[in-house]
């Protein structure tokens, strides 16, 4: 059986592409903050790479749906 690799840096993966996707789409992080009902600096936080701030999966879906971008497109590393 094949051994499966796994991203061990996920939280890394996911802040880089909410960053990615926000600034492709014009958004800022107050404008993200706002649109998924969180407070600004906590949207900060999640983008920082020098806090190690975990969120939940609602958060990470709230954003997608923010973003028009797939849960996968954030859990994708490149």
């Amino acid at each position: 059986m094949k051994k499966i690799e796994f991203d061990n840096n996920i939280y890394d993966t996911i802040r880089k592409n909410i960053r990615k996707y926000r600034k492709e789409r014009n958004v800022t992080s107050a404008e993200l903050a706002e649109m998924v009902g969180l407070s600004h600096e906590f949207i900060r936080q999640i983008q920082s790479d020098k806090a190690a701030y975990n969120f939940s999966v609602e958060t990470l879906y709230k954003i997608s749906v923010a973003l028009n971008v797939s849960l996968d497109d954030l859990i994708k590393k490149d």
